[in-house]
């Protein structure tokens, strides 16, 4: 089995010696003829060089090498380790045993993922089983996004995302955000923030593809009810940043914006990787009335080739009175990521509010 990894290499260290000995020692009191030896032995193997996805793998195969039980008593084994870890990412590696080694006992993986998901969670080994069979797996999940247990009503949302970060993509449910439609619509108004972070991530997930689909779904919602709202408004924050009219209006943000832009200062104006520039400006009223406002900024990033990439960074949400004055200002580090390299050049920034871009500022990056 494969996982793609882009977490920063500290996070493997979770999976670190100290930790290996400590899910032997757990087992050692579990089930007491464990060969904890011969466990360490396999998964401290090339242990430097495997990312922390990789070492959670391992960590399954190494469990799976040494324990001489089939499929349904390792489990029982298993169900009694996992309260017993001191980390809740690192009981993920159990989640990932049931995906490497139960695909033919359907029934019995799939119950014991819904109880792994309350030490941590089975959100990527349960993408195993929607992809080798998606209609039984969903028709579960469906009932799980009712159970009592956040824990469970989270997976049943996370674990159907269509881009789940770390994982593969479940090609089906991109393709058809309908077939997780009903999962949806049974969270939409859920207690838990961790339950609503989730819907809010599946539906950012399926705007990359199906942006219409997912306004049409959140317009029928009641959103009058704080929860609904609230997922709404983050599910829909990737065409927000896009300025895009349906959505800024489902947060109350689709008029155009009577405002006007001053003092826009970028602070200092040459800049060296790893020095902080400071955005500031003020957004002025020019009406009566009180707007609602969006308010975002967007730097285009120079590429390698001297051409820019956009992106579009989140401000604040206001609700500004007649002939005010909201004073804003941001600090943002100028570093390289995983996901972006700096290159030298002016890179420009623009202040965005409620979509429209109104002007702004530049600075030169130094590499």
């Amino acid at each position: 089995m494969s996982t793609t990894d882009t977490a920063a290499p500290a996070l493997k260290e979770i999976f670190n010696a100290e930790r290996l000995q400590h899910i032997a020692d757990e087992m050692s009191t579990v089930y007491p003829a464990f060969k904890s030896k011969e466990f360490l032995k396999h998964a401290n193997h090339g242990l430097a060089e495997l990312s922390v996805m990789q070492r959670m793998a391992r960590v399954a195969e190494s469990l799976h090498a040494v324990l001489p039980l089939n499929y349904e008593d390792s489990l029982s084994v298993l169900r009694e380790l996992a309260p017993r870890l001191n980390s809740g990412f690192v009981s993920m590696c159990l989640p990932h045993y049931v995906a490497s080694y139960g695909a033919h006992a359907f029934d019995t993986s799939m119950d014991t993922l819904k109880y792994l998901t309350t030490f941590g969670s089975s959100e990527f080994a349960i993408r195993y089983f929607l992809r080798s069979d998606l209609e039984r797996s969903l028709e579960l999940m469906h009932d799980w996004a009712e159970d009592e247990n956040h824990h469970v009503r989270r997976l049943a949302s996370e674990g159907s995302r269509p881009r789940l970060p770390w994982s593969f993509r479940l090609e089906a449910v991109q393709a058809d955000p309908q077939l997780a439609a009903g999962i949806l619509d049974r969270l939409k108004a859920d207690e838990s923030l961790y339950v609503r972070k989730s819907v809010a991530n599946h539906l950012n997930d399926v705007t990359k593809v199906h942006p219409q689909w997912v306004l049409d779904v959140v317009e029928e919602w009641p959103l009058e009810n704080r929860h609904t709202a609230w997922i709404a408004k983050h599910a829909l924050r990737s065409l927000i940043k896009q300025g895009d009219l349906r959505a800024l209006t489902v947060i109350g943000a689709g008029a155009k914006a009577e405002v006007e832009l001053l003092d826009v200062k970028i602070e200092p104006a040459v800049v060296r990787l790893g020095e902080p520039i400071t955005l500031s400006f003020r957004v002025k009223s020019t009406v009566a009335h009180e707007q609602r406002l969006v308010i975002d900024y967007a730097i285009d990033y120079v590429k390698a080739n001297g051409g820019v990439s956009r992106k579009v960074f989140k401000l604040k949400t206001v609700g500004l009175a007649g002939f005010g004055v909201e004073m804003v200002r941001r600090k943002q580090v100028i570093k390289d990521f995983t996901t972006r390299k700096h290159f030298a050049g002016r890179h420009g920034v623009q202040v965005m509010v409620n979509g429209e871009l109104l002007g702004g500022a530049a600075f030169e990056v130094l590499v």
